[in-house]
This record gives C-alpha cells, sequence and structure tokens, in this order.
C-alpha cells in the first residue's frame, strides 16, 4: 500500500502520521520536548532537541510501523507552529535556543512600531497584528537588546525551517508560515521592504518564501539511507498548523468557524478575501493562492491546564500527568456552571486576541471563605473558554458563522466541549478520530500530487465523531459572566503594566 506521511512540529511535541492516499489514518507516533522559561517573558526551545526529536520518532516510526507492513512512502509533508525565530551561522549551527510564539521579550519594541507611521502599512501587507509573538518583532529586539547574536546571524529561520535545513540543506520557508511572520507581503507574495527595515535585516538574512505544495528538494542521501526511503520520496514543504486545522475540519469553503483549543488556542475563519479590521486586532494568514485564514490567537489555553494541574493536582508517584488531568476534570464536572461566583483570567503567558496586551497577567476574580480547589479548577477551565469567546464574539461581528468545528488535543475532552458550546450558544462539531492538524496536511501533500483537484475537493465531506448542543440555561449565566469577564480585561490593562514594570 502507498501511504504519505504527515510531520507536525508544534509547540509541545512532534506528531507524525501515517495516512492512505484516500486520507485515511494509518496510525501515529509522537515526542515531546520541553519549552524552558529563564525569565518570566521568555519562551524558548532548543532546535537541536526539536530535531532530534523529530528525527528519532520518524525513524521509530518507519521501523515499527511502515516497513514491516510493506508501505510505500510516496511523500512526507511537514507543518509547524507558527512565530519561532532560530539565528544560525553560515554553517547553519544555532545561536542560542529558538524563541517561540509565546515569548514576550519584545513588548517595547512591539510599542514603537505601533505608535509609528509605518504600522498600519505594515499589517495591512503582512496580515500579522504588531504584537511580541510575531518574528518581526523578535529580531527588532535581538538587534536592540543582543547584538552580538544579531551580528552574527547569517539567517533568522523557524524550527520548522531547521528541521528542513538539517534534512536537505536547504533555506526553504512555506508562504503560510511566512505570512505570520509579520515581514511577508501576503498581497504581492514576497518579503516586505518596510518590516525588514523596521528589523533591521535586508531579504538574504530569510529563508526563500515558497509554495505549500513545494516539493523540489529530497532528503539528503544520508537520510534517505538511514530512514529506509526512497530517494523518489517527495518532501512536501506544507504549511502552518493553524491553517491545516481549518483544512482538516473542512471548513475553507463553509460559513463555519474552527475553534482549536491545544497548548495555545485561536478561532479561525477560512474565506477568499482578508478580513478587514481597523483596529488591527485578527490575523489573515495565506494557507494557499486566494485561500485566507482569519481570526485571532489565544496564548492560554492548555499551557494554563497544564500549569493548574502541576501547582495543584494531587500526583501519585505511579501517575503521569495526563492522569492527574483526567481526575482533576471529573472533579470540575462535578462543580455547576459558574463555579459559585468565581471567574479566573487565564493570561499566564500575556495575551494576543482580543486585547492584544503581552502585559495581561492571571487573575482569580471573587474569592470567598467558601471556595475550594475544586471551584479554582472549573473557573480555570470556564476562563480559557471565555478568553476564547472573546475572540470568537469579536469575530462574528466580521464573518458569518452558525456552527464550530472543534481541533486541537481538547478537542476529545467533552468537558471543554460541552462549556464551549454552552458560552458560545451554538453546536460544535469535532472529528476526534483523526488529528485535524496532521489530516489538513496530508491533504495538502495529497492536493500538491494531484489525488485532488484543489484544496476545496481535499476537504469536503469530512467526517464528524462528536456533536455537542449548548444547553440554554447554562448560555444565559455564562454570558452574565463574561461581562464581568471582559469588562475586567480591559478595566486592568493599567495594572497589568504596573506590575509587570515591578517584576
Amino acid at each position: 500500500m502507498e501511504c504519505i506521511l504527515t510531520v507536525d512540529i508544534n509547540t509541545s511535541s512532534v506528531r507524525i502520521h501515517a495516512f492512505d492516499l484516500t486520507g485515511q489514518v494509518l496510525g501515529m507516533r509522537k515526542g515531546s520536548y520541553p519549552t524552558f522559561h529563564p525569565q518570566a517573558d521568555y519562551s524558548e526551545q532548543d532546535p537541536e532537541q526539536v530535531f532530534i526529536t523529530t528525527l528519532y520518532v520518524l525513524k521509530n516510526f518507519l521501523n515499527e510501523v511502515i516497513h514491516p507492513q510493506k508501505f510505500k512512502v510516496k511523500a512526507i509533508c511537514f507543518c509547524a507552529a507558527m512565530h519561532s525565530v532560530l539565528a544560525v551561522d553560515k554553517n547553519g549551527r544555532p545561536l542560542g535556543n529558538a524563541i517561540i510564539w509565546a515569548d514576550n521579550r519584545g513588548i517595547k519594541q512591539a510599542k514603537l512600531l505601533k505608535n509609528s507611521q509605518e504600522c498600519t502599512q505594515i499589517y495591512e501587507a503582512s496580515g500579522t497584528p504588531i504584537h511580541p509573538m510575531s518574528p518581526l518583532i523578535k529580531i527588532a529586539w535581538m538587534s536592540q537588546q543582543d547584538p552580538e547574536r544579531f551580528a552574527q546571524a547569517y539567517k533568522f529561520i523557524s524550527l520548522k525551517e531547521y528541521v528542513l535545513l538539517q534534512l536537505t540543506g536547504e533555506y526553504l520557508l512555506d508562504q503560510s508560515i511566512a505570512s505570520s511572520t509579520g515581514m511577508f507581503d501576503i498581497h504581492q507574495l514576497k518579503w516586505h521592504t518596510k518590516a525588514l527595515e523596521f528589523a533591521g535585516i535586508t531579504p538574504d538574512r530569510l529563508s526563500t518564501p515558497v509554495s505549500i505544495f513545494f516539493d523540489e528538494v529530497g532528503l539528503k542521501k544520508e537520510y534517505s539511507k538511514s530512514l529506509g526511503l526512497s530517494s523518489a520520496t517527495k518532501l512536501i514543504i506544507g504549511s502552518s498548523d493553524g491553517c491545516s486545522a481549518t483544512l482538516g475540519s473542512g471548513n475553507i469553503a463553509a460559513e463555519k468557524a474552527t475553534v482549536t483549543l491545544a497548548s495555545s488556542g485561536a478561532v479561525r475563519v477560512a474565506s477568499k478575501e482578508i478580513l478587514v479590521d481597523k483596529s488591527q486586532r485578527f490575523f489573515n494568514y495565506l494557507l494557499a493562492e486566494d485561500y485566507y485564514i482569519s481570526g485571532g490567537p489565544t496564548n492560554n489555553v492548555g499551557v494554563v491546564f497544564d500549569w493548574f494541574t502541576q501547582q495543584f493536582g494531587s500526583f501519585d508517584p505511579r501517575q503521569d500527568l495526563e492522569q492527574v488531568k483526567e481526575e482533576l476534570l471529573r472533579e470540575a464536572i462535578q462543580v455547576s456552571a459558574g463555579a459559585k461566583g468565581l471567574l479566573f483570567l487565564p493570561y499566564l503567558l500575556g495575551e494576543r486576541a482580543p486585547i492584544w496586551n503581552a502585559n495581561a497577567r492571571g487573575v482569580y476574580f471573587g474569592l470567598n471563605i467558601t471556595h475550594g480547589q475544586k471551584h479554582l479548577l472549573r473557573a480555570t477551565v470556564e476562563g480559557i473558554l471565555f478568553e476564547v469567546y472573546s475572540i470568537g464574539k469579536l469575530l462574528a461581528e466580521h464573518r458569518n458563522f452558525s456552527s464550530i468545528s472543534l481541533t486541537g488535543s481538547y478537542a476529545s475532552v467533552p468537558l471543554f466541549a460541552q462549556i464551549l458550546t454552552d458560552i458560545f450558544g451554538l453546536p460544535i462539531h469535532a472529528n476526534t478520530s483523526v488529528d485535524n492538524v496532521a489530516l489538513g496536511t496530508a491533504l495538502i501533500g495529497l492536493t500538491g500530487m494531484n489525488y485532488f483537484k484543489n484544496l476545496n475537493e481535499s476537504s469536503s465531506n469530512l467526517p464528524v465523531t462528536e456533536t455537542y448542543l449548548p444547553n440554554a440555561q447554562n448560555h444565559d449565566l455564562y454570558m452574565r459572566y463574561f461581562e464581568i469577564f471582559e469588562r475586567l480585561s480591559t478595566k486592568l490593562e493599567p495594572d497589568f503594566e504596573l506590575i509587570t514594570a515591578l517584576q
């Protein structure tokens, strides 16, 4: 049997799937790696660890599953999280760790650009909101705060580019991830001059942008041999995780929204047109020519629930983190909607959409003597999902959607899905039988190899395995809570800045 492999380099792990040539999943493997926080606003990953983990998982998957079953690998298609930056020297060696999406060290540089005349022009050209998340701001920070590393850097690349560089020897970047850098003109499909000037670089210090279907380079001979793959195996560059998740939900030609709940989260819609917002609160990323994915991201989903689990979960030496999380979720179900008058602002990593405030901080509001751990737990889950709703509520003012496709690692958690449908007051559909990011990546690869005519055809008639319907009473209650949540998120903005300065 012939198959295609997908490699998803996400925030906490690499996930490798095998699909047949109709898009049916055949198997998967994953491997994890850590994120380091040397300071409060810093989030970094070791690029060598990411690559070695990717290579290790890929090789084991091939040796344990693919080769024993005589599957012939036609292609490998790649996908990755957005907004990472890694400085490398002329030999491609990393100059320190990669700075990932959650990093907020560029607050001052983002503020400087926001207050400049070039701000609107760069946002409208790139589709990326001005925020410390973007590589544009990260590189500008490095030029000012780490000039030695900046001067030594031959190129500034993402973690996905680094993995591809090791495997192929080429500096290549798909237009999808390029469109999330804040430096790529999504209209003219080239690096944007004004953005590069602000970053202090020229185009030669970035990789060559190519289509998501690009397949003109192959594995180095040593890797083809080590992995047991034919030299004819195609490497398809693929896209970003957010764009792949939307495609894998079947939402690129429908009036639906896609919500992703993973380490981070997002609310997205697909369209042939760019979403215009004068307040610059939404992203417009490029999937492929004439396919735009618009919406807003949140920093604080799985990372917040993991934090709560690690700080307040009851660990048995025989249990791992996932087991403890399952126990906590069972406790949270026992608490009624509203957590007995307790609210949580989940901004442990600052926040992107819709408030775009890197100084935002976490807050439990409404605590009284009757609250216990289970109420804090329920409020934590609800606060995470109130933040997601705040993006969706704003997005609904610009795009019509009557239902939601739920994706990400928390899509299979019934409590998260039910609270989310109660808050939105809309039906939620999930395909828990397959990873939507991996499926979307496979559909890109299969479209690139002409097994589908176009992306519309590839994503039509995708299955739904779970449907959640809103409870009207809970929805009404949550809307009253959300009014307070939204008001606090705005009202506390000056105090967020003050407490950040003291820290």
